[in-house]
């Protein structure tokens, strides 16, 4: 499990802009568990959109916020524009759960709430990069950023993690 460092900034100090252009404050989020994901609609990867909005339907009720970032920082897997990619998961995979616009979660362009991710949780052997689309954050409700997970991880193997923090 990830430890917070002790700095002013948490997890609701960030927004991030919606699919629809709206400006979405993480304050939104308080008090919730959170499921972070860098997404991609033309990944090997892109069948868990249908676990993720699985979980989203199942604990939903419970809390869980679920909030896809599309990344096309990986083999160009994400090229499409707000509204394709929201046409894209919603008539292929029901996805009903937050979506955002396309970032950069690794370099110099990195949106600042996946530079904080990657500092919270470091991937294998403390490393502070984005592998690959589909890793996941799992944050408590305090805001806590608990574990990163790799993107071969199904969202129905962190389902028990999830039902922890929840």
């Amino acid at each position: 499990m990830a430890k917070t460092t002790s700095t002013t900034t948490s997890i609701y100090s960030f927004s991030a802009r919606a699919l629809n252009g709206e400006e979405i404050s993480f304050e939104r989020y308080r008090g919730r568990p959170l499921l972070i994901v860098n997404t991609a609609s033309e990944c090997g990867f892109t069948p868990q959109y249908k676990g993720l909005q699985n979980l989203y339907q199942q604990y939903a009720a419970r809390g869980l916020e679920v909030l896809g970032f599309p990344c096309n920082q990986f083999g160009k897997q994400e090229p499409g524009d707000a509204e394709q990619i929201g046409n894209f998961c919603e008539r292929n995979f029901g996805v009903s759960f937050q979506l955002f616009e396309k970032i950069e979660v690794n370099g110099e362009n990195t949106h600042p709430l996946f530079r904080y991710l990657k500092t919270e949780a470091p991937g294998l052997l403390g490393l502070k990069r984005i592998n690959w689309n589909f890793t996941k954050f799992l944050v408590n409700r305090d805001g806590e950023v608990l574990r990163r997970y790799g993107p071969p991880k199904k969202p129905d193997e962190i389902a028990v993690d999830i039902e922890k923090v929840l």
